[in-house]
C-alpha cells in the first residue's frame, strides 16, 4: 500500500532550508529576487510526481520545493517551460533526497521531540516583527501550523540522523588542514591594503554648478594651507563632511576595490607621508594623505586554521551524506512519476 504524507521540503544537505535567514519568507524571495526571476512549479496539484519505498511525494510539495531553487540565468535555448521543467528536477531531487535520509533517520530515536519541535517553532515565530508577518510567511509556502510542525519533525529527525551517524565520526586533524592550506596557498594571502587619512569637501550629485564650483574653491584653499604646513587632521576636523573627520580623516585601512575608483587610483599613486591633490568623485572633492601602505602577505596558518577545519569537515559530511543515499538508493524503490 503506497502511503501519502503532507511532507514539507528539506535538502537533507542543508537543513531548516525554509526557516532559515530569519524567515520562511527570506528562503522564497530574498535570494530568488535577487538572481532570477521566480518560477512556479510545471506540475499541479494532486498529481503524485515520485514514490520513495511506497511513500509519496505530491506536486503541491514539489509546489514548495521549487520556491527554494534559484533558476539559472536566461538560456537561449531553453523555452520557460523547459526552465520550469528544470526546476521541478532538481526540487525533486532534493526532495527525494530529503525522504530517503528521513526514512534513515527514523530509526534513530530522539527524546523529547514534541518539545524540541514546540521550541523550534516559538523560536521562528520570534524571528518575525509581528504574528501578521509570520501568517503571511506561512501562507506564501501554503502551510499550516500542522504541517510546520511535521516540516520541523523531519528537519529534527534528518538532522540528528547526520550528526549521530556522521558529523559526530568526522575527524579533521591539524595535518589535514595544514595540508590543505600548504596545498592552496594562493587562497591564504591577504592582498596590499593602504592607510589613508582624507579630507572631504562633499557635494551632492544634483548640485547646482555654482555650488560645486564654491566646493571646489573651499577643497583647493584647504589644499594651499596644507602646503604650507596646516596640520591635516586638524583640517579635517574643521571642515570635512566625512564621518572620518572626529578621526581626523582618518579611513583606516582598506584594498583595492573598496573605495570609488578616482579615490583608490589617486591613493595608490602615493607614498606614506604624501598628499594628493584635490581629488573629484561622485561624492564630493577630496585631499587624501596616506598614512601607511603594507604589501601582500601571506595569512598565518594558526589564525586561518579553524576556518579550513570546518571547510574540511563540511566536505566531508557532504561527501559522506551523498554515500548514504547512492546506498539507500540501491536498497530502497525510488520511482521518478514526474513527466
Amino acid at each position: 500500500m503506497h502511503v501519502s504524507r503532507q511532507k514539507l521540503y528539506s535538502t537533507g544537505l542543508m537543513i531548516a532550508a525554509l526557516l532559515s535567514c530569519g524567515s520562511l519568507s527570506n528562503a522564497a524571495e530574498t535570494e530568488t529576487k535577487a538572481a532570477a526571476p521566480k518560477l512556479e512549479s510545471a506540475v499541479s496539484a494532486p498529481e503524485t510526481v515520485a514514490r520513495v519505498n511506497g511513500v509519496a511525494i505530491t506536486a503541491l510539495e514539489l509546489k514548495r520545493a521549487t520556491k527554494n531553487i534559484i533558476p539559472p540565468g536566461p538560456q537561449k535555448t531553453m523555452t520557460e517551460i523547459e526552465l520550469k521543467k528544470d526546476v521541478d528536477k532538481e526540487a525533486l531531487t532534493k526532495l527525494i533526497s530529503s525522504e530517503l535520509l528521513y526514512q534513515e533517520g527514523q530509526k534513530l530515536e530522539i527524546k523529547d521531540i514534541e518539545k524540541k519541535i514546540d521550541e523550534k517553532i516559538a523560536e521562528d515565530k520570534a524571528k518575525f516583527t509581528n504574528p501578521q508577518d509570520f501568517t503571511k510567511a506561512m501562507k506564501d509556502f501554503e502551510l499550516d501550523e500542522k504541517d510546520l510542525r511535521e516540516y520541523i519533525r523531519r528537519d529534527l529527525v534528518i538532522g540528528n540522523f547526520i550528526e549521530k551517524t556522521i558529523v559526530s565520526k568526522i575527524t579533521i586533524t591539524e595535518d589535514d588542514a595544514k595540508a590543505f592550506y600548504d596545498k592552496n596557498l594562493d587562497k591564504f594571502t591577504k592582498p596590499e591594503t593602504l592607510r589613508a587619512s582624507h579630507i572631504l569637501i562633499g557635494v551632492e550629485q544634483t548640485a547646482s554648478e555654482e555650488d560645486k564650483k564654491k566646493a571646489k574653491e573651499k577643497a583647493d584653499k584647504l589644499r594651499k594651507e596644507l602646503a604650507d604646513g596646516a596640520d591635516f587632521a586638524e583640517l579635517a576636523k574643521a571642515n570635512s563632511t566625512c564621518f572620518s573627520k572626529d578621526k581626523g580623516g582618518d579611513l583606516g585601512y582598506f584594498g583595492r576595490g573598496q573605495m570609488v575608483e578616482p579615490f583608490e587610483k589617486a591613493a595608490y599613486a602615493l607614498k606614506p607621508g604624501e598628499m594628493s591633490g584635490v581629488i573629484e568623485t561622485k561624492f564630493g572633492y577630496h585631499i587624501i594623505k596616506l598614512m601607511d601602505r603594507k604589501g601582500a602577505e601571506k595569512v598565518d596558518f594558526q589564525e586561518v586554521k579553524p576556518k579550513i577545519e570546518e571547510y574540511l569537515k563540511k566536505q566531508k559530511v557532504s561527501s559522506a551524506v551523498n554515500s548514504v543515499l547512492i546506498e539507500a538508493r540501491k536498497k530502497g524503490k525510488v520511482e521518478m512519476l514526474l513527466k
